[in-house]
């Protein structure tokens, strides 16, 4: 799983993490060093308060510690990245219970679909009983698209009609998987609407149709983010964030172009745990996230 998430950071450490480890790889730590540092870790899409305040930290520990070399600096990076990432909450997701009730939420085109039909697959892979609803009524493409998935998951979907009542299927669907035994109920939901409706009210109703139907309802709402749009993925999972009772992200397509810095913004800006990474396009392809293994990855080949 590590050589899986290491080969998909491949492009972010021949980018900005390889320029970073160029610039500290040698020599004494001067102005010009941090300057160069501050402007690679904003390009890597870390964004501008997390830069600066990793940067602040580094200072610091360079004067308390006495460091002079920019090799070591690099370490001294790593250190702080990995910190930044530290005292994750719980993954409700993993505790034991009778039903856990997972809705997916995410615009279109960041890959939310293929990574409910991945997470069917993951979960099915270790014992459990997984059930997908298909509650982006918006669109028949997006019906269609998981019941594909459903297909390549070999698990089964509730679906209703294009144009049909979102909250209404989401409720058969929880009828569905408690009248057949199932534990794990994924939840699609719409990335956009037609202008006559507004997404976070939908959303919400499916939100709500959630917690009265089930205890402590929906478990985990993660959030799909498309990670090479960068700092765009940050103004959608802030909006999302602010309406949907956002509990983690899952971030898609980390082996395209990807910088790698959005997911300590979104941790350090937003306070989103990342849960998932999608690694490639197979359905095999998604990993926990691990905070160790990311680091790790952002710098060795």
């Amino acid at each position: 799983m590590f050589r899986n998430l290491r080969d998909s950071l491949t492009r972010t450490r021949q980018s900005v993490f390889g320029q970073i480890v160029n610039v500290l790889g040698a020599g004494d730590i001067d102005e010009e060093t941090w300057e160069d540092l501050e402007a690679l870790l904003i390009q890597a899409d870390m964004g501008v308060p997390t830069t600066l305040e990793l940067v602040e930290n580094l200072r610091e520990r360079v004067n308390n510690e006495g460091l002079y070399r920019a090799d070591q600096l690099t370490e001294a990076l790593k250190d702080e990245l990995r910190a930044m990432l530290d005292d994750q909450p719980e993954f409700s997701m993993e505790k034991p219970r009778q039903l856990t009730v997972v809705m997916i939420v995410g615009v279109n085109g960041s890959g939310k679909t293929t990574t409910i039909g991945k997470l069917a697959h993951y979960y099915k892979k270790r014992g459990k009983k997984v059930m997908m609803v298909a509650g982006d009524t918006f669109r028949a493409a997006a019906i269609d698209q998981l019941k594909i998935w459903s297909d390549r998951a070999d698990v089964p979907i509730v679906a209703g009609q294009p144009d049909g009542d979102p909250a209404a299927i989401i409720y058969d669907g929880i009828r569905a998987t408690r009248g057949r035994g199932y534990d794990l109920l994924l939840i699609d939901t719409a990335g956009r609407l037609h202008t006559k409706y507004n997404l976070m009210q939908e959303i919400e109703k499916i939100y709500r149709v959630c917690r009265q139907s089930v205890h402590a309802a929906p478990h985990e709402v993660l959030l799909v983010l498309d990670a090479p749009t960068g700092q765009n993925a940050l103004v959608q999972a802030t909006k999302f964030k602010d309406s949907v009772h956002v509990t983690g992200v899952v971030l898609t397509k980390l082996d395209s172009t990807a910088k790698g810095g959005m997911v300590f913004a979104i941790y350090k800006e937003l306070g989103l745990p990342v849960r998932f990474i999608g690694t490639g396009e197979k359905i095999d392809d998604i990993a926990p996230f691990d905070a160790d293994q990311f680091v790790e990855g952002l710098f060795e080949a």
